[in-house]
Parts: structure tokens; C-alpha cells; sequence
């Protein structure tokens, strides 16, 4: 994408055109440039840039000239799809959707079917002789608007119909969904820049050590729809599997649904062999282009896409979030697929994502005569004990417990950052409990079924998300021992070659060790010092006194991790 001459808050795609800065664009509207560059079926847009957001925050309001260039882009919408924005025979909709440059899966707010009205019901109803699927998409929209635009709190997802909706929404706030598509898109765009600083985008940054001023960008896209007819759905395919890394096709598929009925958890979606046998065409045209981003990403990609009347387009394709054992796996899997260097794929696993993988386990023969309370789908391997709560603010208060909820939300990051575990009643193994339980390698068991929470609340559990159990009470667990894990032996052995520092499980002459004179704090190194040893210096910040010190050689029970510290820490100076 570049800039269409004379816009200054927008970007267009053209034929041809370089690759975009992903810090103007963001990550989203970067993947759709890829995907169309590399000849993709992807659904028009324009992306309005990081540069506005800047803008929007530091004017408190929409940019002087983003309303004309709004207009410039969606008439260009409009001549590339024959479609009217506001009306006419063949309506045009579109989706307002948040973009990062880094990506913050499910952190900020999206708004789809924009541009609906009554008169726009009329004429989608027309267009397509289906009167409910119109209605359907009216009263999506005015929930998503008054939710994440107007900042309505009541429950709208389960209300029958529009004017169901609109009653709820002046019943709590006393402001009516706009009729004008323009004022709905001015203000859903402005909506989408506020959510860059939501609690739990702010949340979500700071866990993961993102720069608080990134802000985002906003894509303007022509909706398709996945809720049209029997032939149509949506679902979120992985190329690899984001929980073991197994090089094979991860996902789900929910027919006549929308995206966000798959990521809200609210619905539990069917494997991806349903698509495979309703619509074997377009299901190996899904994963021709998985395979295809694959490749050119170098990486296990997530992609969304949506199936229209028989047809696929794919709406967003970025690098999979994914569990510690995935990482491990994948980042092996492509030095021997030859693409990557192991001095790259080191780079690609992270010293605290290997503490994950050797985080203990149920000990052999524990869970035979243990008590099963719930059962459901492991969606983020691992296992954790503690006591289950059922809100947010509760798991923050009580840090490593045991989150369990019906589904959840955007809302509740704050929460499941906190919590040992999270277990949810509804929802599969793409919901948004799931992935952004992967991101944070936290043991994550979803579709457990309706009671769970009220069965669980108050009790102390096991979770084996491994096996997609909860056991009452507290198991006994074990070590894992990495010296057993073939992958996790071939990347000690790149590790090593490249660092200068040693990590050994023995000594061979004089240690300084740190757990026999201090505790907590990093304690001074002597002069001279060459092999040291203690709990401290496994940590990152022990790992980067050791080599400011000169040490050569740290003493570990887990050699792994601190070798991977090393590499970050000697890039970071580099």
C-alpha cells in the first residue's frame, strides 16, 4: 500500500506497490498488502494510519482533513466493488478494525457491518431475498455500535431483534445508534484510536514490555459476509498446531457465522474437516494459501478468513501465538525444513518460554484416583493449582489462582494475566480464552460446559490443560528434565555455539555461589571471578551481572534457559 496523491491519514492499496511501513499501516494492514501481493483473494480497504491516531490524541478529536479523506476512501470502496456506502441497490458495509504494529490479539475494539440502517436493511434484504439475514446483520451492527462505540453496558448479544437492541441502548445511556453511515464511521473510527488505551491494552503492553505510545492504525474493510447463507461461514486456520507445533493444519470453522462468533467463545466452532467435507474446493484452496503464507512468513501463521456464498477470502494473516512447546517444536521443525539457521532459531524461543516447558507435571499415577470436575478441550498446555474464582478483579486481587468463566472477553486480560489457570464453559480451541491463553503460556482449558463456574467457585483445583481435565484438590507434580526432550537438546546445542558464555549442570574447579552468601538481589561478583552458580543467576537480570562481570561459566540445573538469556542479553548491547 502507499499513499493515494494528497492524503495525509490514509493509505490505499495500488497494484504493484512497495511493501508499506508496518508502523504507519499496522501489523493487520500490512498482512492484507502480503496477501494481496502475493495474489490472495482478499477484500478491498484503506487504512487510516498511526500517524492519526497520534493526531486524534494530542488534538482530542478526529484530525483536520480525516473526514474528507474517510470519504476519499470509501468511494474508492465503492467504484472498486459497484456498491453504494449508505444505500442504493447494493449496499455497501464494512468492518472498522484495530491494527497495531505489534500485534495485541483481541486487545482493541472492531466494529463490523458499519453502515447499516434501516434503509440499508431494505436494500440488503432486496439484494440477497433474504429478509432475516438483513435483519441479522442490523442488529449486529447497532450491538457492536452501541457496546464499543457508545460504551453501552447492558447485555445486547442475546436480545431478538434491532429494535430490542436500540431499547436497550437508550434504556442505558440515552443515546440512539446514529442513522448517518458517515457519523457512524467518524465515530467508530475514533472509538477503534480510544481503544489503544483501554485497561487492557494497557494491560497487555505492559505484561509484554510494548511501548505505551505505539497507538494503532484503523482498517476500513468491505465486509463479507460469513453469516449469509448455508454456504457460507468463518474460522481461524494455523498452520502449525499453536499448542505442540506439529506441522499440520490447526483450526476451526463455524458455518453461518461471523469472526467474531468464533473469537468471543460464545459459540463452539466445528473442526476444520467440516469445511474439508461440505466444501473440499475451498478447502484446499485455504490451505494452498495456508502453505503459501507459511512459507513466505517463515513462521506458523494465524490467518481469519471467511467463506462468502462458496467463495474464500482470507481477512488477516500474522505470526501464531503459541504455546512454549510449540515454539520449541516449530523453531526445530524449520531448521530442518531449511528455513531457518539454528543461530536464527534460537532467536525465535525465548528463555522464559523454555521456564514454561519445564514448569513440573502431574506425577505419574496422581490423577488415576483423583476426582474429575470438569472436562473440556486443553487449549494451552500445562498444569497449575489454585483456587477458583469467577471475575477478574478477583484473580488480580489473588494472584495464582484459577480463573473460570463462561467465556471471555477482551475485558478480561487484566485477570487471566494474573491467574495459574483459566478454564471457561464455552468457546474452542481459536476462542479468544485460548489464544491469549497461549500468549501468555498459561494453562488454558475452554468448553468444559455450562455450570462449570458455579460447580468450581470457591474449591481449590488441579488443572492438567494437557488433557483438558480439572481434578479436585491439589495433585502431587514432578520436574521435567530437558535433558530427555530431544528438541530442547538440539536447541541447547545451538545455544551454546552461540554464546560465549557456558552454561554447565557441574563445575569442575572454584564456583562463587551466590544462594551461600545472599538472596533476592543480584549480590557483587568478585573481581576475577570465571564460574558462578545460585538460583539468582538463572534469571535474566543474574545472567546480565555474570557477563558485565566477566564470568565465564554459570552453574545451572537447566542449561537452556540461561544460555537463551545470554544470546538476548549480548544482542541487546550489540
Amino acid at each position: 500500500m502507499t499513499a493515494t496523491t494528497g492524503l495525509r491519514w490514509l493509505v490505499v492499496p495500488r497494484a504493484g506497490m512497495p511493501e508499506p511501513s508496518r508502523d504507519l499501516v499496522g501489523g493487520k494492514a500490512w498482512s492484507l498488502w502480503r496477501m494481496r501481493s502475493l495474489g490472495l483473494r482478499v477484500p478491498p480497504a484503506f487504512v487510516v494510519t498511526t500517524e492519526a491516531c497520534a493526531a486524534y490524541f494530542a488534538g482530542d478529536g478526529l484530525p483536520d482533513g480525516l473526514a474528507d479523506e474517510l470519504t476519499t476512501g470509501i468511494r474508492l470502496l465503492e467504484r472498486e466493488l459497484g456498491r453504494t456506502f449508505g444505500g442504493g441497490e447494493r449496499p455497501l458495509l464494512v468492518s472498522v478494525r484495530s491494527g497495531a504494529a505489534v500485534s495485541m490479539p483481541g486487545m482493541m475494539d472492531t466494529i463490523l457491518d458499519l453502515g447499516c440502517n434501516d434503509t440499508v436493511e431494505a436494500a440488503l434484504a432486496a439484494e440477497t431475498g433474504d429478509p432475516a439475514f438483513a435483519a441479522e446483520v442490523h442488529r449486529r451492527f447497532t450491538g457492536f455500535y452501541g457496546r464499543l462505540v457508545l460504551g453501552c453496558t447492558e447485555e445486547l448479544e442475546d436480545l431478538p431483534d434491532t429494535g430490542a437492541v436500540r431499547a436497550a441502548i437508550a434504556d442505558d445511556i440515552g443515546e440512539p445508534v446514529p442513522v448517518d453511515p458517515w457519523e457512524q464511521l467518524h465515530a467508530a473510527v475514533a472509538a477503534v484510536f480510544r481503544s489503544s488505551r483501554s485497561r487492557r491494552a494497557v494491560a497487555y503492553r505492559k505484561h509484554y514490555g510494548i511501548p505505551e505510545d505505539l497507538g494503532t492504525a484503523v482498517t476500513v474493510q468491505a465486509m463479507v459476509f460469513g453469516n449469509l447463507d448455508d454456504d457460507s461461514g468463518t474460522g481461524v486456520l494455523f498452520t502449525r498446531s499453536p499448542v505442540d507445533g506439529a506441522r499440520e493444519p490447526y483450526g476451526e470453522y463455524l458455518p453461518r457465522g461471523q469472526g467474531e462468533d468464533v473469537v468471543s467463545g460464545r459459540v463452539t466452532p466445528k473442526p476444520l474437516a467440516y469445511l474439508a467435507e461440505r466444501w473440499p474446493r475451498v478447502h484446499a484452496e485455504l490451505l494452498a494459501a495456508a502453505e503459501c503464507l507459511d512459507r513466505e512468513g517463515r513462521d506458523a501463521q494465524d490467518i481469519e478468513f471467511t467463506v462468502q456464498n462458496g467463495e474464500l477470502f482470507l481477512l488477516q494473516a500474522r505470526p501464531a501465538k503459541r504455546t512454549a512447546r510449540a515454539a520449541v517444536r516449530i523453531a526445530v521443525e524449520l531448521v530442518d525444513e531449511g528455513v531457518l539457521e539454528p543461530e536464527e532459531a534460537v532467536r525465535r524461543v525465548t528463555a522464559e518460554q523454555v521456564r514454561t516447558l519445564l514448569r513440573p507435571e502431574i506425577a505419574p499415577g496422581a490423577a488415576e484416583t483423583a476426582e474429575a470436575v470438569a472436562r473440556g478441550v486443553g487449549a494451552s498446555p500445562g498444569v497449575a493449582t489454585g483456587v477458583v474464582v469467577d471475575t477478574p478483579e478477583a484473580a488480580q486481587a489473588n494472584p495464582g489462582c484459577v480463573l473460570v468463566r463462561k467465556s471471555t472477553s477482551p475485558d478480561d486480560v487484566h485477570g487471566m494475566i494474573a491467574a495459574a489457570a483459566v478454564v471457561t464453559e464455552q468457546g474452542g480451541a481459536t476462542s479468544h480464552a485460548a489464544v491469549v491463553s497461549r500468549a501468555l503460556d498459561t494453562p488454558c482449558v475452554v468448553g468444559c460446559g455450562a455450570g462449570t463456574v458455579d460447580a468450581l467457585v470457591g474449591r481449590t483445583v488441579t488443572v492438567d490443560a494437557t488433557c483438558g481435565v480439572v481434578y479436585a484438590g491439589e495433585l502431587p507434580t514432578q520436574a521435567v528434565d530437558e535433558s530427555e526432550d530431544e528438541d530442547l537438546r538440539r536447541l541447547t546445542q545451538w545455544a551454546q555455539r552461540a554464546t560465549t558464555l557456558t552454561a554447565s549442570t557441574t563445575a569442575a574447579g572454584a564456583v562463587f555461589d551466590a544462594d551461600s552468601v545472599a538472596a533476592g538481589d543480584v549480590p557483587e561478583i568478585p573481581s576475577g571471578t570465571k564460574t558462578v552458580c545460585g538460583a539468582v543467576f538463572c534469571t535474566p537480570e543474574g545472567v546480565r551481572a555474570a557477563l558485565d562481570a566477566g564470568v565465564e561459566e554459570i552453574v545451572t540445573p537447566h542449561r537452556l534457559p540461561v544460555l537463551l538469556a545470554a544470546i538476548a542479553q549480548q544482542r541487546s548491547v550489540s
